[in-house]
């Protein structure tokens, strides 16, 4: 006997995560996310920064956009994009970097090759940076660009972007302990940071993840006043 096929409200509810996972599912895409959680950008900013061309970027966004993940404002002749829930987006990527990072032995053969080589030491929990903030004193180095430094950072975090570290060594307190953050668990920036530190026998050590996560686990975060 067959039986009417039926939809039931548990399987519409999966295809609608079926949707979502294919939206995020592509290796463009996630890029694309990673640069939105430090701040919106245009096509044209975003085209730049990931090294594809407009078209292509301009067509991975819309299929974020259809999936409801990101969304767009007007800026005369431009569009804004933006994450549409910036928490959930940033903590689901995080979810499948754990995954990966557990099941997948390419992805941690890539930390190897091209992260810990650079800084293989336990990173700097969030709740103990938050504690150490309250207490004040300590010397925290945001290593992102300047512009996603500008849009917002940890509260008393002090901007040097990695290319430029090596001019800025000696304006960086000998003897105290400077703690690197970047704009995710994928950039290699903080290792890199921590690397050359240690190498100039400065003591350092990488927050976790980075800014992107520290805001979306609900800890605090300044945002400079535009002019």
């Amino acid at each position: 006997m067959l039986f009417p096929a039926c939809t039931t409200p548990k399987q519409e509810i999966f295809e609608s995560l079926a949707s979502l996972a294919q939206a995020v599912g592509h290796v463009n895409r996630l890029e694309l996310l990673e640069h939105l959680a430090q701040g919106p950008r245009t096509v044209e900013d975003l085209s730049l920064r990931s090294g594809m061309a407009f078209a292509n970027t301009s067509r991975h966004l819309q299929i974020l956009r259809r999936a409801g993940i990101v969304r767009t404002e007007r800026e005369g002749k431009f569009a804004r994009y933006s994450l549409n829930g910036t928490a959930e987006i940033v903590l689901l990527i995080k979810a499948l970097g754990q995954a990966a990072e557990k099941h997948d032995a390419a992805v941690d053969r890539a930390l190897n090759t091209h992260f810990r080589n650079h800084d293989a030491s336990p990173p700097l929990r969030r709740e103990e940076l938050a504690e150490r903030l309250r207490a004040g004193g300590s010397l925290v180095i945001d290593v992102r660009a300047e512009d996603e430094f500008a849009v917002s950072h940890i509260p008393g975090a002090s901007n040097i972007p990695m290319f430029d570290l090596h001019n800025h060594l000696e304006d960086l307190p000998a003897g105290r302990e400077i703690i690197v953050y970047c704009r995710g668990p994928y950039c290699a920036q903080a290792y890199e940071a921590v690397g050359f530190l240690r190498s100039q026998g400065r003591t350092a050590i990488r927050l976790e993840d980075g800014f992107p996560e520290w805001r979306a686990f609900g800890f605090p975060v300044h945002i400079p006043d535009v002019a």
